[in-house]
């Protein structure tokens, strides 16, 4: 059976260069290559937006990347964050189908057992490792949406990130949605962009808007130049340096002096989480740590990705109680509820959305893992969800409803997001998702 999903014509978009693959055969790249692969696509980004300045430099965990878009004066919308869970995410772990009677027997030894699942509704569970989501989503401030999925879906790790963060199948556009997004709440400022935490500028970001590179809050400076005296000549200099330079040299030069100006005080004033927020240790709770922090800090932060690695399970995924699965998602799911519990009211202004590339195969294969596969899960948080419920068509998992094995992708990815723009950040989404349709979940309310 095709995907419930239209194709679309390919769009004209450029792929990242491809990279050493896993000695299994199965055509991905393994841990290393993926984060090495990922890290020359970042430094390749950050070298044109700072190049005249050298490397803005940081220390972060290997497999998370954190990266910002700060709007002008008048954007008066939420933070629109998106966590990007790379390698292919498991949605059939993480909101277990639990009451279909094919779940189980497609997965004897890997599935979540009904009896263990944190019950969503008839159908759907939460993976036990993430409890700490419950009280958000009992509270209506999460919710998920199933049968996730891409129109021209794809095995290809960096094909199918390209055309999700692309986000324009069908058309010539090359820039990324991120960047379309960010290029409609009026004139660009020297903080219209950022990356914070491995300094990963993903092709969502890829346009005319400027960026700046941040690895962490704590580690911000200008290469060579961390000591304040030493800092303050070295602004001097450059500032004379390009006072009369084009734009096109000058504008990185405003805008990573800019963003030194800002982060110095935050760096300098510490940060403690508050509500007695714990986020766990690992890329992912240090990445949501910073952006708690910049949100609460009110420096006109508007859009924001976190990029979290190591989901590509091919093999001993685990079962519900231990093994990799059972550990990801509990960092995960501690992260997402410290993060939470950080802003407190301030979570009303902001509206996270989980993606990953594509889901995992309905079967487990014969070393305990998952291959690729297409429809996947969308966990969605903030203070404008309608949460308590799981969203979109369930196509079912009995053999005769799946899409060549896969769980059949029924709602378009750009659907969750077009709506999270138009109802939260007050933007038309026919600019930044041009062709998609006008259908709607109900997913979010109106920001007043």
């Amino acid at each position: 059976m095709t995907s419930a999903l239209t194709s679309t014509p390919t769009p004209d978009v450029a792929s990242a260069a491809p990279a050493t693959t896993a000695p299994t055969g199965c055509g991905c790249p393994d841990g290393q290559a993926l984060a090495a692969q990922v890290s020359r696509r970042t430094l390749l980004a950050g070298a044109s937006a700072l190049g005249a300045l050298g490397t803005v430099v940081g220390t972060a965990g290997p497999s998370a990347a954190t990266q910002l878009a700060f709007a002008g004066a008048g954007y008066t919308g939420d933070t629109v964050v998106v966590l990007s869970l790379r390698g292919g995410f498991d949605g059939l772990s993480a909101v277990a189908p639990v009451g279909d009677p094919a779940y189980a027997a497609a997965r004897p030894d890997i599935a979540v057992p009904a009896s263990r699942a944190i019950r969503l509704d008839a159908t759907f569970g939460l993976h036990p490792a993430l409890a700490p989501l419950k009280p958000i989503w009992d509270a209506g401030g999460l919710a998920a949406v199933h049968a996730v999925g891409q129109v021209n879906p794809t095995r290809s790790h960096f094909e199918a990130m390209a055309a999700m963060e692309n986000a324009a199948p069908g058309s010539t556009l090359r820039t990324g949605w991120l960047d379309r997004m960010i290029g409609l709440t009026g004139p660009v400022t020297s903080f219209s962009s950022a990356a914070v935490g491995a300094a990963s500028s993903p092709p969502s970001m890829i346009g005319p808007n400027p960026e700046v590179a941040v690895r962490t809050v704590d580690s911000f400076s200008l290469g060579g130049a961390d000591d304040p005296q030493e800092r303050d000549r070295w602004t001097t200099a450059l500032s004379a340096l390009y006072a009369g330079a084009p734009a096109t040299l000058a504008a990185p030069a405003r805008a990573t002096l800019g963003a030194l100006a800002t982060m110095n005080p935050l760096r300098a004033a510490g940060y403690t989480p508050a509500n007695g927020a714990a986020y766990p240790q690992g890329a992912v709770g240090d990445a949501l740590r910073d952006l708690a922090r910049l949100i609460k800090a009110r420096v006109g932060l508007r859009a924001a990705t976190v990029d979290v690695g190591n989901w590509d399970m091919h093999s001993d995924l685990g079962r519900s109680d231990g093994g990799w699965m059972f550990r990801q998602l509990t960092e995960l799911g501690q992260a997402l509820a410290a993060f939470h519990r950080d802003l407190g009211a301030q979570m009303q202004d902001v509206t996270l959305v989980t993606l990953s590339e594509f889901g995992r195969r309905v079967a487990q294969n014969g070393s305990g893992g998952l291959d690729h596969g297409h429809g996947n899960v969308s966990l969605v948080l903030g203070g404008g969800v309608r949460g308590g419920k799981v969203y979109g068509r369930w196509p079912g998992l009995a053999p005769a409803a799946l899409d060549n094995g896969d769980l059949a992708g029924t709602t378009d990815y750009r659907t969750v997001l077009a709506e999270a723009l138009e109802r939260r950040a007050g933007i038309s989404a026919s600019t930044v998702f041009p062709q998609l349709d006008s259908a709607r979940l109900g997913l979010f309310t109106a920001k007043a």
